[in-house]
């Protein structure tokens, strides 16, 4: 069994281990450490019930550990728990596990952290990236998220709203980023959205589809990016798109907007449009004014700076980017592309560059850099 199917075991693990008393931070520990000794022992004797080998090692991983801090009485005591061999429930808990994530005791925000350092797999860095902060003060935020929640019992789940938010940062990193995740979240939104009747939930399922569905045309054959107005829409998926809309079109038939269903009629505008000329930029602007009144989010007056400048042409999307603060991650490729749409090729290529050098994947990097040569050709030639 390889490693990325050992570690889609993780979850189901780790939610027995917190059912049966284990405080979280300890739980997750006996849990890596179970996975090391599965790496080490499989290849040669790979057991019938990996899951349940996995439970009875991460369990006695625990009360190893549990023992060196605890009386010996309570350490007989815990022995008797240990669950008995024989084949695990096969259950999904990994929606369980966010929920449980998203504790009462935690802020929002930590409770996100957390979550997507122990059950979506994602790194600390990776993290930090999506709350834009540093890593380091993301690596202190999940220390303060561990100790909060250790020795507390996870009885008491956590709301809707960071449950989707976690989701949501899953499916842009991997959607986006060096982890693929993005079938992994729509699938447990899907679940999420048949076990709870709000629009919100429908809105973010309805966005992932929609840019999940552009997701063949977003690489070119030798993994280059191709950016939105260039990819070829005849690779688009037309059953997700039609299937997004849908859902869609019902959460806002009643009249709760939130930001995920705003997102959504963006991507629907996006993915209506038989070819980049003809994209509704104006109603898109209408869509990302609503959202940045419903979120307040930097990030997305920075992406309503790049759809003004297509609406009302780029010199009033330059006008929408000096207002916001130049250290927003991609303002300066928003700024490169509304530059070169402007006729100012010196200040794109520098810009381009600037972005190439600040670019959070490699792919990202690459396109960034190749459109920085592109206009120092064009200049030079």
């Amino acid at each position: 069994m390889d490693e990325v199917r050992l570690r889609s075991l993780t979850p189901g693990v780790l939610t027995v281990l917190v059912r049966r008393g284990a405080d979280f931070a300890a739980a997750e520990d006996a849990v890596q450490d179970a996975l090391v000794e599965a790496l080490r022992v499989w290849a040669a004797d790979r057991p019938r019930d990996p899951k349940g080998w996995l439970v009875t090692v991460a369990w006695r991983k625990f009360l190893d550990a549990r023992r060196a801090d605890t009386a010996r009485r309570r350490r007989e005591d815990r022995v008797e728990e240990e669950p008995a061999p024989g084949p695990a429930p096969a259950v999904d808990d990994t929606l369980q596990l966010y929920f449980l994530c998203a504790h009462p005791s935690l802020t929002p925000a930590s409770a996100v952290a957390l979550t997507l350092r122990a059950v979506g797999g994602l790194t600390t860095r990776q993290i930090a990236e999506a709350y834009l902060v540093p890593e380091a003060t993301m690596a202190q935020r999940i220390s303060r998220a561990k100790r909060t929640v250790s020795g507390v019992r996870f009885d008491r789940p956590g709301d809707v709203a960071t449950v989707l938010r976690v989701l949501y940062l899953v499916f842009n990193e991997g959607y986006s980023g060096d982890v693929d995740l993005a079938a992994e979240a729509i699938r447990l939104t899907r679940r999420l959205t048949a076990a709870i009747d709000h629009p919100e939930v429908a809105g973010l399922l309805a966005l992932m589809l929609l840019h999940h569905a552009r997701r063949a045309a977003r690489t070119a054959p030798d993994g280059s990016l191709v950016p939105l107005a260039e990819q070829d829409r005849g690779r688009w998926d037309t059953a997700s798109i039609a299937e997004g809309v849908g859902i869609l079109q019902a959460a806002l038939a009643r009249d709760r907007l939130g930001e995920f269903q705003a997102q959504a009629a963006i991507a629907a505008l996006h993915a209506d449009a038989p070819t980049a000329e003809e994209t509704d930029w104006a109603q898109i602007v209408e869509w990302y004014d609503e959202l940045a009144r419903l979120t307040g989010s930097p990030v997305v007056r920075l992406n309503r700076a790049v759809a003004v400048g297509e609406a009302d042409g780029p010199h009033a999307g330059l006008v929408a980017l000096a207002a916001l603060d130049a250290s927003l991650p991609r303002y300066a490729a928003v700024a490169a592309y509304l530059h070169e749409r402007d006729g100012d090729l010196v200040a794109a290529a520098r810009l381009y560059a600037e972005a190439a050098h600040k670019a959070p994947n490699l792919a990202e990097r690459d396109h960034l850099t190749r459109q920085a040569a592109r206009l120092n050709a064009r200049r030079c030639g």
